[in-house]
């Protein structure tokens, strides 16, 4: 068996191009809004939400049928139609170097998307190697009960703790204690992380 290489992909300011413009075209490209990527959909007609993403030049919508020349200078191609035929198309246009995927044919596609969980910084992504998504994204749901809406500003401070501790603190030792400490149940539900973070950080230095 050929397992999935799990990655996490930088896409600001990269081109990725949705073939389709139903309700599968429409779960991607929200899935996709807040990377940072120029987003373009090729399709004679979309649903109301992407028209409006499109009024609101979040994306850029081509009405009119796929042409192989639409995948030029893409890095992620979505053929999300529900016609075999256009999806197997987008799949021979592009480039040996350019990732597809097609909605109706995992094992033709290079990447799929996992099931994922987002609480600000934290992603968790799910997959079950397409052996099954419901089983995917019950175990989503699952973890949703675990990781609650906190961890939403526990990361954001995590994240801008971490940047501190690296910054001014010299001391290895120390700084290994400290961005431990920080990960602690008592920091994930304490009412005033800074000032237990600078009351710890003295009883330390």
């Amino acid at each position: 068996m050929n397992s999935y290489y799990p990655i996490m992909l930088r896409l600001i300011g990269k081109k990725v191009v949705v073939v389709g413009g139903g309700k599968v075209a429409e779960r991607k490209v929200t899935g996709l809004l807040e990377t940072g990527a120029r987003i373009t959909v090729i399709s004679p007609t979309v649903t109301g939400k992407l028209q409006r993403l499109a009024n609101e030049k979040k994306i850029i919508w081509c009405p009119r049928p796929f042409t192989a020349d639409d995948v030029k200078e893409s890095q992620l191609i979505f053929a999300a139609t529900n016609d075999p035929q256009v999806n197997r198309f987008v799949k021979d246009s592009a480039k040996p170097h350019q990732l597809v995927t097609i909605a109706d044919c995992p094992d033709a596609s290079d990447f799929h998307l996992p099931s994922q969980l987002k609480r600000g910084r934290l992603t968790i992504a799910v997959s079950t190697g397409g052996a099954s998504p419901i089983l995917a994204r019950k175990i989503r749901m699952d973890l949703e009960q675990q990781f609650d809406q906190s961890y939403d500003d526990y990361l954001e401070f995590l994240f801008v703790k971490r940047q501190w501790i690296r910054k001014n603190v010299e001391n290895p030792v120390l700084k290994k204690k400290l961005l431990t400490a920080i990960v602690s149940e008592a920091f994930l539900t304490s009412g005033n992380r800074e000032e237990d973070f600078q009351q710890l950080y003295k009883e330390w230095s």
